[in-house]
């Protein structure tokens, strides 16, 4: 008999811890390399204006996934045991809104803080999220054999684009 701990990864508990720390790195991590410039005047007027829309739109997105997944809703890449198949809504146009959402809201604060270097936090979640949703679907897929489909028709992260 095995019992599973957060740290051997049973339903993928490693994955939501780092998740995380990244976030963490994001809201509260230095926003610029030493020494390095402010942003230059026009990009740091648009900056801030741009950076509360993403993060509204961002908050939106989050809403309205966190409303078509329903009971489906886990942290973890391991879907719940009870769980079926969302494929319509916005996961009708990305596989995966919700760490879109969470995309578009980072971002926005990282313009909103003019943070270069949290743009690369930034970049980092994007490259994080592609990794854990390569973990997610390799669930969902011996799960449901209809998201192999639902795969090929629907980008992954960035609707119509990823």
């Amino acid at each position: 008999m095995s019992v599973s701990v957060w740290w051997k990864n049973a339903r993928g508990e490693a994955w939501v811890l780092l998740q995380a720390l990244l976030f963490l790195l994001i809201l509260f991590g230095p926003t610029h390399w030493p020494g390095a410039p402010a942003w230059p005047a026009p990009l740091a007027t648009i900056s801030a204006p741009l950076g509360i829309g993403l993060g509204v739109a961002g908050l939106m997105v989050a809403i309205l996934s966190a409303r078509h997944l329903g009971r489906n809703l886990t942290p973890l890449p391991h879907p719940r045991d009870d769980a079926h198949l969302v494929v319509g809504g916005l996961y009708a146009h990305v596989r995966h809104p919700m760490y879109f959402s969470v995309l578009l809201m980072a971002g926005g604060w990282a313009l909103w803080r003019q943070g270069g270097l949290t743009l690369v936090y930034v970049l980092a979640l994007g490259i994080f999220f592609d990794l854990k949703s390569r973990r997610e679907e390799r669930c969902l897929l011996e799960r449901f054999p209809a998201y192999a489909d639902y795969r090929r028709r629907v980008k992954k992260l960035i609707p119509w684009l990823y």
